[in-house]
């Protein structure tokens, strides 16, 4: 349970946070960089969802599943698998939440008409904040892999696999909710030389 009585506390005055296994890391290392960019993906779909809550009951409640997924996420990034004794079990993403993922998905999908050309990130207010939630989404993805690289730092893979798929299920949601994309606005290459 996690109980917060006192917002600031003045530990991270100098430019350094706790992680999940008490390490102080600087604000701007790569992995808090990681879980806070995950967090920057879950504020903007909280903004979409303030254009599905209302006209689309089933997608926002994927929505809300994901960004409570969201923190799991961001719990494990924050608690880097080194081995030690923490003295407690660390939340980790487990393969059953990538799942549940590529079902939505599918769920979504299954209601589109295939892609002919690339879709611009745009159409009806949920569509558009849904596309800003995607590249997030891609950005945190990009930054965990990079994170991943390196030997010292380990990375859950199910992180870089549930990443992967919310990027994918954004796509699909705003599209979906662009009239089932038949309301998608659709690149013209070279349209305008």
């Amino acid at each position: 349970m996690v109980i917060l009585n006192k917002i600031y506390t003045k530990t991270g005055d100098k430019g350094t946070t706790a992680l999940g296994n008490g390490e102080r890391r600087a604000k701007f290392d790569l992995r808090v960089t990681s879980y806070g960019t995950v967090d920057e993906a879950n504020a903007v779909i909280g903004v979409a969802r303030l254009h599905t809550q209302h006209g689309f009951p089933d997608l926002d409640d994927m929505l809300n599943r994901i960004q409570n997924d969201c923190f799991d996420l961001g719990a494990d990034l924050a608690t880097p698998d080194k081995g030690e004794d923490l003295g407690y079990e660390p939340l980790r993403i487990i393969e059953s939440q990538v799942q549940r993922l590529e079902s939505d998905i599918d769920t979504l999908n299954a209601e589109l008409q295939p892609l002919r050309s690339f879709v611009l990130p745009a159409g009806c207010p949920a569509s558009a904040h849904l596309h800003v939630a995607r590249t997030v989404a891609r950005r945190a993805e990009r930054l965990t892999v990079e994170l991943d690289s390196d030997a010292a730092e380990p990375v859950n893979p199910y992180c870089i696999q549930y990443l992967n798929r919310l990027s994918d299920f954004l796509f699909v949601a705003a599209r979906w909710v662009n009239d089932k994309g038949e309301a998608d606005v659709l690149w013209v290459p070279g349209k305008n030389r």
